[in-house]
């Protein structure tokens, strides 16, 4: 391992903040991909009269799927960045 690899306690204590930076932005986007699913319900259930607004809450619902299944992928991707740095941190102790 070459010295300049080596983690201190600082990178360490960065590494469990990006951890729950990460786990925090996940619910976030959670939140906001359920909200748009219940907006798009309630557009078509409440506005079923006005054809655009059924149309918007169309295009959101799918839209909201979408969102949290992209935030699941981003979580997944920046958790193994984050445990390729932990490994490395443990391999030098």
């Amino acid at each position: 391992m070459k010295p300049e690899n080596k983690l201190i306690l600082r990178d360490s204590l960065a590494i469990g903040r990006s951890k729950l930076a990460n786990e925090r932005t996940l619910l976030a986007y959670i939140r906001t991909g359920l909200m748009f699913f219940v907006s798009g319900l309630s557009l078509i259930k409440l506005f079923s009269d006005d054809i655009a607004l059924v149309y918007f809450g169309r295009f959101i619902i799918p839209l909201s799927v979408c969102l949290i299944i992209w935030s699941i992928y981003r979580f997944i991707i920046t958790c193994k960045s984050v445990k390729k740095l932990y490994s490395i941190e443990h391999q030098n102790l």
